[in-house]
């Protein structure tokens, strides 16, 4: 695959997840009264829910800002493990909750070839700081 065919993949599943996230942070954040009776069941406050709504907000607009785009994929990420815990605690699906982690972690790594030589390279930084000390 090209350079430029790499960094076009990166961008369009950067945009899919952007929608997703932003159509998923404004329905918390404007949420009815079905919505706010759903997030008392689960043990969430109503001004907790809006908060998880900023934050979803937060993280997806610092994925899609270039310069910012590390911290934001893994402030993503924690967020969706975080998702991942609910669904398992909940006894809910799992499978749309790890397909968009996987989707986070693919477009990070084509995003940002940096970090997944860091975190696929087997550690050779880690290796060398091990045996200096």
């Amino acid at each position: 695959m090209s350079n430029k065919a790499i960094k076009i993949t990166g961008w369009v599943l950067t945009g899919v997840l952007a929608l997703l996230f932003i159509m998923s942070a404004f329905m918390k954040i404007s949420m009815g009264a079905t919505g706010l009776e759903k997030a008392a069941e689960l043990g969430i406050a109503p001004g907790v829910f809006r908060v998880i709504g900023i934050v979803e907000l937060a993280a997806i607009t610092l994925f899609v800002i270039p310069r910012t785009g590390v911290v934001g994929a893994l402030l993503l990420i924690a967020y969706m493990g975080g998702t991942i815990a609910v669904h398992v605690l909940e006894g809910q699906p799992l499978g749309m909750v790890v397909v968009i982690e996987s989707l986070i972690w693919i477009a990070a790594a084509l995003r940002f070839p940096e970090l997944a030589r860091r975190l696929f390279s087997g550690n050779q930084e880690a290796v060398q700081f091990h045996k200096a000390v």
